[in-house]
């Protein structure tokens, strides 16, 4: 268990498209995974994002969640 600062939050619009929402707000369905590059290996190995939205999920989305992680790590 993590607080939700320390989560990522990936959001499916009524429309279908996945995107990542780091303030929390957009409208639609969400789940979250932790700010951890093996969190996230272990997430795409598992296949939980596909599960939680019921879709196949673009190798894109999964590329910006890495570089989002990246990102983080390097503001630390």
């Amino acid at each position: 268990m993590h607080q939700k600062r320390e989560l990522i939050r990936v959001v499916k619009s009524k429309e279908g498209e996945i995107s990542l929402d780091f303030n929390g707000r957009l409208p639609g369905r969400g789940a979250y995974i932790c700010k951890d590059a093996e969190c996230l290996a272990r997430a795409i190995k598992s296949k939980a994002l596909e599960r939680a939205f019921s879709c196949a999920i673009s190798p894109d989305v999964y590329a910006r969640l890495q570089s989002s992680l990246s990102e983080d790590k390097n503001e630390e």
